[in-house]
């Protein structure tokens, strides 16, 4: 299907990928009912039967660590432990899951309908279930999908169910159980409730670990949650959270199990259900309430083609081979387990590193569609005001070339070959025909035709320039949110392209220089391990050398005759990027007084006037993730200092000579986008 990663042999997590199988075939030439009714019978953790829900809920309630945990806040409150003890049972009632086989089944019915409905096909590596059922039997599983959808844990669920595997219990937010009926409905298919902020509460902190840590200790069903935290809506992956993490590997440091098996998997939409909701977001407009009505409302998707889906399960990773030679787990023997202790700055520093190549081994194995790369170039050809559009044929030679680039630079990219490359675009520029428009054989986006759909400040009646541009955005953003899903194919060797340009002289210190600040400033942006520059820069070294856009000796860098085009498509897959942070630089620096609160608002406000103007180029930075990101990058690298306590928290106290000069090497000596264009 596509080519082993370029550097698979480097990390054990990258291993051979495996073939798919469409899942709903069978759903189509079969009986639904007969399927939901069928005989389930998953393996277990060694064999274990799994206890009770109301087992379970005792087990927390009666365990030495909540117990000292109760203890302390009594004291802390002056309240008895009788009336913390009941606290902690309200807040296991209101957080527990209640697995219910007959929801299950009422789901697998349900959702066979739906999936039948919206997509083509659900492809499976069939090889990482096989890996995934050995794994529950030998150790604790803690389930890691990508997150790009609401549907992603319902899938993960039918999935499972499917092929007869153990279902999850589920981290999920709070807001569900807003939605009546649903959210109770998902408690029963193995859903549990989480607060989206817990801070400095002790009880509540406690009690999450506890059932948490239970769960997986007893093998009461493999934990799944999001290591991004919340669904990505720019289709980029998001810095991880820590938290569950750190509570899952607990029992593994404590030598309370002999290890855990943590699964990353890769779940890759051909076409995203929320794509013009997750671009109106990142404009401003409020994400709708989750609801009961509002889910019968979006009834009307079912309409719609979504294409397919593939999912991708892959290595089991052991948290105890990770552990090895890095953490000294002698050290949680110097106190008693139940008493709860901070992590060491070793031990963070291991689940950090440990999270960041779980969400790499996550992008590693997303299967990429062709329309990803046509997003790249139709989003090029608009930064670089092609009123006319591309010819058919000329779009289709340019999505060739960055079919064969990316898949040199280990793409996993599900492309058909046996089917003429132009029949392979207009498939997929009809999918998503509500992006493109195709007139006289020119394609280019449909940026006139975004009708009917509510964005910040609307009103009826004549369209404001303002108005008419964050019309615009939205198809561009949606755009660009596929574009998204390869930046992490491109992103090493795009850092040193634009290092290249920077760069005063062709010496290779100085581009390293050039290609370490540059993925310093951009940390906050991709998925860059932490402590791993000298290891990207070699890695998109070879990556250029490879495909002959480079030579390189000790000392110098020399681009060869054919490797312009490559590096002037590299350099622009950074330009929006550049350019976002370059203008959140001038922004504040034309700032006097700015609170956290008030950046978001005060920025794109900014923004859209320069947009208006013509003095910048790309909109997509009008992106709220970018602007959010640039700004966390700042106060990162501390040209934005935040003032916390006192009648000041929260304001933002700016050093403008730090941020003239980030914005001026920021800058730099990048080629316009139309040289770029002229080159591809």
């Amino acid at each position: 299907m596509a080519s082993k990663a370029v550097y698979s042999h480097r990390d054990p997590m990258l291993k051979k990928r495996d073939d798919f199988e469409d899942m709903l075939e069978e759903r189509r030439n079969s009986s639904d009912l007969r399927y939901a009714l069928k005989c389930y019978t998953p393996v277990l953790y060694k064999g274990l039967t799994p206890c009770k829900v109301s087992e379970l809920k005792q087990m927390v309630l009666q365990s030495d660590q909540l117990g000292y945990v109760i203890t302390q806040v009594s004291k802390e409150k002056g309240v008895t432990s009788d009336e913390v003890t009941g606290e902690a049972a309200a807040i296991l009632e209101e957080m527990a899951q209640r697995l219910q086989l007959s929801t299950v089944r009422f789901f697998a019915f349900t959702l066979s309908k739906v999936f039948k409905t919206l997509f083509r096909s659900i492809c499976i590596n069939e090889e990482g279930l096989q890996r995934l059922q050995q794994a529950i039997h030998n150790h604790p599983v803690v389930l890691l999908p990508s997150h790009r959808s609401y549907m992603d844990f319902l899938l993960m669920s039918y999935i499972l169910y499917t092929y007869d595997l153990a279902l999850p219990v589920i981290a999920a937010g709070m807001d569900f159980m807003g939605m009546k009926v649903v959210g109770e409905m998902l408690r029963m298919s193995g859903a549990f409730f989480i607060r989206r902020s817990f801070g400095g509460d002790k009880l509540y902190w406690a009690v999450f670990s506890e059932y948490v840590k239970i769960m997986l200790k007893n093998g009461y069903a493999p934990v799944e949650f999001f290591l991004e935290g919340t669904r990505s809506r720019t289709a980029k992956s998001l810095t991880p959270k820590l938290g569950l993490l750190n509570i899952v590997m607990d029992p593994f440091l404590k030598g309370e199990v002999f290890d855990i098996s943590l699964v990353p998997v890769s779940i890759s939409y051909e076409r995203t259900l929320e794509e013009a909701l997750y671009a109106r977001e990142l404009l401003g407009v409020p994400k709708p309430k989750e609801s009961t009505s509002g889910l019968f409302k979006a009834r009307k998707i079912l309409s719609e083609d979504y294409g397919s889906i593939h999912v991708y399960f892959g290595q089991p990773v052991s948290v105890r081979s990770l552990a090895e030679s890095r953490v000294n787990r002698s050290q949680f023997n110097l106190i008693p387990r139940h008493i709860p202790t901070r992590p060491s700055e070793e031990i963070l520093s291991f689940v950090n590193d440990s999270a960041y190549r779980l969400v790499r081994a996550q992008e590693e194995n997303m299967v990429l569609k062709p329309w990803v790369l046509l997003a790249f170039v139709l989003l090029q050809k608009q930064a670089a005001e092609e009123k006319q559009g591309t010819a058919l044929d000329e779009l289709t030679e340019q999505a060739v070339w960055l079919r064969d680039l990316s898949r040199q630079y280990g793409a996993f990219l599900h492309w058909p070959d046996h089917i003429p490359p132009s029949e392979v675009v207009s498939s997929s520029l009809s999918l998503h025909r509500g992006l493109v428009r195709i007139s006289e054989g020119r394609v280019q986006l449909a940026l006139e035709q975004v009708g009917g759909q509510q964005v910040p400040g609307e009103t009826r009646g004549a369209i404001t320039p303002e108005e008419e541009l964050l019309n615009k955005a939205v198809v561009i953003l949606s755009c660009a949110s596929y574009r998204n899903q390869a930046l992490n194919v491109f992103i090493r060797p795009a850092l040193l392209a634009s290092a290249i340009h920077t760069a005063a002289s062709n010496r290779k210190q100085e581009i390293y220089n050039s290609f370490s600040f540059l993925r310093n400033m951009f940390s906050n942006e991709f998925i860059l391990c932490p402590g791993a520059t000298v290891q990207d820069f070699e890695e998109a070294c070879y990556l250029l050398v490879k495909t002959g856009t480079l030579q390189i000796n000790q000392q110098e860098v020399l681009i060869t005759e054919r490797g312009h085009r490559t590096l002037a498509f590299l350099t622009s897959v950074l330009d929006p990027f550049l350019q976002g942070y370059q203008v959140v630089c001038r922004f504040l620096c034309e700032q006097d007084g700015l609170t956290e609160k008030q950046f978001i608002p005060a920025v794109r406000k900014f923004i859209i006037k320069h947009l208006l103007t013509g003095r910048l180029r790309y909109t997509e930075v009008l992106s709220s993730d970018l602007q959010k990101n640039a700004l966390a990058a700042l106060i990162r690298l501390g040209a934005v200092q935040k003032i916390k306590g006192g009648e000041e928290q929260g304001t933002l106290k700016l050093n403008k000579v730090m941020l003239n000069s980030l914005e001026d090497t920021l800058g730099g000596k990048l080629p316009t986008q139309k040289s770029v264009v002229a080159h591809l």
